[in-house]
């Protein structure tokens, strides 16, 4: 058997099913070895593109807590505070002065704030409620200290001052916190990370049924071809040409509604930042706001989910030729 009489065998079956597709009495329209507008193919389409979307907020999920992180550790970092008890036989008044001094004259602190009874107070009030006579309780003050992240204060000398100078004043630099708030922000991260794996392997697994039913679908042609003497690289690159082209529609579709979603997302805090929620929900994650990067990743990523439905068909199709022998 000869390529020309291949060519003509194959014609005829693709005619054959085409004429059962559209009726017997259509013209049946030479069809490509992988049909993309079939059912089969539109079906693909929308797993690939929901595929595309969860991956895509996974990403943005993963970015989001990063930034966020980032900016929590950073802020927490740049400030350290020093808390004075009241103690028997000291003047309350006098240690905050005296600690405050110490810290002002300590070469990296830029500032040094003394919070009032009141502002003191008010730090309490998340806890406690509002409303209630905290007079009677021996309640600490606060002084905050901005420390200059270009020049940081030798910490240890810093306490060793504070304690001889006032053994009521406790010294933090929030040490303890950012690296609880880093972990929490890694650990956030990896979860994010290990969805946005399960999300593309189940995003490859059904690209890989999808090929093999193409395969199986068109057995017979694929069969002749590579009895005839065609090029395994031809049969399997017209696999490829077309899953590509499926999973590039997909892929788009899934990224360009994740993008949508984020900007309705970024419009809808806008709105609620006015509220009590919002205030809370745009101090934990900022404005959510994954900028022109995130959007650059998930656009990236749309590529790669096409790239990588392009590649499993081809490698599927191989390894079908190879069985042939």
């Amino acid at each position: 058997m000869d390529w020309e009489v291949a060519s003509r065998w194959v014609s005829r079956v693709k005619s054959r099913r085409a004429s059962a597709d559209v009726g017997e009495d259509d013209p049946a329209q030479p069809s490509p070895l992988v049909p993309t507008d079939s059912i089969a193919g539109r079906s693909l389409v929308m797993v690939i593109a929901i595929m595309t979307f969860l991956a895509a907020l996974a990403a943005a999920a993963a970015i989001l807590v990063a930034d966020a992180s980032s900016e929590w550790r950073s802020e927490a970092a740049s400030e350290a505070t020093v808390q004075v008890r009241p103690a028997p036989g000291r003047d309350m008044e006098s240690d905050l002065r005296v600690v405050a001094d110490i810290l002002r004259d300590t070469p990296g602190v830029r500032e040094a704030q003394i919070y009032s009874k009141t502002e003191s107070e008010s730090l309490l009030a998340p806890w406690l409620g509002q409303g209630l006579d905290l007079s009677q309780l021996p309640m600490p003050r606060m002084i905050v200290a901005k420390l200059d992240p270009r020049s940081r204060p030798d910490l240890s000398e810093l306490r060793e001052a504070l304690a001889g100078a006032a053994p009521n004043a406790t010294f933090d630099d929030h040490r303890i916190f950012t690296a609880r708030l880093g972990d929490m922000a890694r650990a956030v991260v990896a979860v994010a990370a290990m969805i946005f794996v399960l999300i593309v392997g189940a995003l490859g697994i059904a690209v890989a049924s999808a090929t093999r039913a193409a395969v199986s679908t068109n057995r017979e042609i694929v069969e002749v071809l590579h009895v005839v003497g065609a090029a395994d690289g031809f049969i399997a690159q017209e696999f490829q040409r077309r899953f590509l082209a499926l999973g590039l529609r997909g892929a788009l579709i899934g990224g360009g509604a994740a993008i949508a979603f984020l900007l309705a997302a970024q419009a809808a805090l806008r709105q609620w930042r006015t509220t009590a929620g919002g205030e809370q929900m745009q101090a934990i994650f900022g404005d959510l706001a994954i900028g022109a990067a995130g959007f650059v990743v998930i656009l990236l990523l749309a590529g790669g989910v096409a790239f990588l439905t392009g590649w499993l068909s081809r490698r599927i199709v191989f390894r079908h030729l190879r069985g042939l022998g």
